[in-house]
């Protein structure tokens, strides 16, 4: 998947260069604005950054794309979900700083700058199926970095986000990683803002159930990878355990790595003390996914 520099300058060419963050990456491609999208959530006051790298009330949807490094690439793409709990992103160790790890290592990844939810859980779920739409070539954006294999990885939230795409969608990855995901609505397990934020506090019963993706896993799930820590007080680990035991049952290639410590939200920090572990254990289950 080595670029030449004529689909380097093509690719440039065909992205919406709209003034955008600089994180580092190659290109920038705009994917839609409430205006354009399929829905809206709603949101007209503008965008806000109320600490550096976290990003909120977002409504535009926009995909930051860092090459895999061509000495070690391996034909894998990557979407990136960061979390903030469909309030906020964290663009920063649960987005392009990730982002830039996996290209080093070969896998071209595109962070995602999702559009909040606003009570519109359609919206994230169509702003992540078009970007991952748009890594496989199949729509218009990503000339010249386009692979042919794209899976989806999400944080908290994200990780809710990426479970959606990876069970409701129709366009569905090629492999899951979940950063302690987000997954269930059941009471006494649930991450409260993030459905408050996803669904609106008014949810009924029977929304919240769609929108808890262990319902939702078929067949057709991907493999997936799930990686979080026993002493989360955020996201109760029972969200990952509960999504492992249903991808098992449905006779999906599952993997879960629960840490003794480390709480919620780590990311690429380094002040997580198993980063080197997980990152192995990212590393050597791609590696094995055609085995």
């Amino acid at each position: 998947m080595k670029k030449s520099l004529f689909c380097l300058i093509a690719s440039l060419l065909m992205i919406d260069t709209l003034p955008a963050k600089d994180y580092g990456q190659a290109a920038t491609i705009r994917i839609w604005d409430n205006a354009t999208a399929p829905h809206s959530n709603g949101i007209a006051t503008p965008e806000t950054e109320e600490a550096p790298h976290r990003i909120g009330n977002t409504s535009d949807a926009e995909l930051y794309l860092f090459p895999a490094d061509e000495n070690a690439d391996t034909g894998l793409g990557l979407v990136i979900c960061p979390g903030g709990g469909y309030t906020r992103l964290a663009m920063d160790h649960e987005g392009y700083q990730l982002a830039e790890w996996f290209a080093a290592h070969g896998i071209t990844a595109a962070v995602l700058k999702y559009r909040m939810p606003n009570g519109h859980p359609e919206v994230p779920l169509e702003d992540a199926r078009q970007a991952l739409r748009i890594l496989m070539g199949l729509e218009k954006g990503a000339e010249g970095y386009a692979c042919d294999r794209v899976g989806i990885l999400g944080c908290s939230a994200g990780g809710h986000l990426a479970a959606m795409v990876s069970t409701i969608s129709d366009t569905k990855p090629a492999f899951s990683i979940l950063f302690y995901p987000v997954i269930t609505g059941e009471e006494g397990k649930l991450h409260r803002g993030s459905f408050d934020n996803l669904l609106g506090k008014e949810r009924t019963p029977a929304r919240t159930s769609r929108y808890s993706l262990e319902n939702r896993i078929t067949e057709a799930t991907p493999p997936t990878l799930l990686l979080l820590s026993d002493d989360d007080r955020s996201v109760p680990s029972v969200n990952s355990t509960i999504y492992y035991d249903r991808l098992k049952s449905n006779g999906i290639k599952a993997s879960m790595h629960i840490y003794p410590s480390g709480g919620h939200g780590w990311g690429i920090l380094d002040s997580f003390p198993y980063k080197e572990a997980w990152q192995t254990a990212v590393l050597d289950w791609l590696g094995r996914l055609d085995k």
